[in-house]
């Protein structure tokens, strides 16, 4: 466990997350396999494809094994296949439909990395951050930031980030939330990220 003394200011983590954001804007894309622990013990494990400017794909591998699902940021429109791709039905749904909603209680449409930074951007300045320090995800050299808000603050009900940088890119590779009471929302590991890959010519088709 990392502890680390909370400055009003912040400004080493403030340049993390100014420079984090820049990083991600430079980006056409990424591709992570996102594993994802609730508090109530609901785990999940989807391989999820995003593209500017603002194209998902989630392919479900825990739980509901196959289910796809693109969503289309000109349309503001979820097109899920809950038996796979190429199967039958297709559903047309808002992003914030509960049916598609995370165990966080994430909309589809504001799952990407770049509305997590703009989420510890907020409520660092809602509190403080710690200094950055040095860490380690999955063998991949790691800058470590905690994230909190001042009083009972939060976003989107998170009192509390904990957040691992990769070192040379500035993604997060792992993010941890809390409530107001420091008890755990949500473990989220992103480890095995990959920064503007190659996608097929079709994914993002619905």
């Amino acid at each position: 466990m990392l502890a680390l003394a909370l400055s009003a200011a912040g400004p080493a983590a403030a340049d993390l997350l100014h420079d984090a954001q820049q990083r991600f804007r430079a980006l056409e894309g990424y591709r992570v396999t996102l594993r994802s622990l609730a508090a109530d013990g609901q785990r999940q494990v989807i391989v999820y494809a995003y593209r500017k400017p603002g194209w998902i794909r989630l392919v479900f591998v825990e739980p509901h094994r196959g289910a796809a699902l693109v969503y289309d940021p000109a349309a503001r429109r979820v097109h899920l296949r809950p038996f796979g791709s190429g199967h039958s039905p297709v559903l047309n749904l808002a992003p914030d439909n509960p049916l598609i909603r995370s165990a966080g209680g994430h909309s589809v449409d504001r799952s990407d990395v770049g509305s997590l930074l703009a989420k510890l951007v907020e409520l660092r300045s809602r509190g403080g951050a710690g200094a950055p320090a040095d860490a380690e995800v999955a063998g991949r050299p790691a800058q470590f930031v905690e994230i909190t808000g001042a009083g009972s603050a939060h976003v989107d009900g998170v009192h509390r980030y904990r957040v691992w940088f990769e070192q040379e890119t500035l993604f997060p590779l792992k993010v941890q939330s809390y409530d107001a009471a420091l008890d755990l929302i949500e473990s989220v590991d992103m480890s095995d990220a990959e920064l503007d890959p190659a996608f097929p010519e079709r994914l993002f088709t619905p």
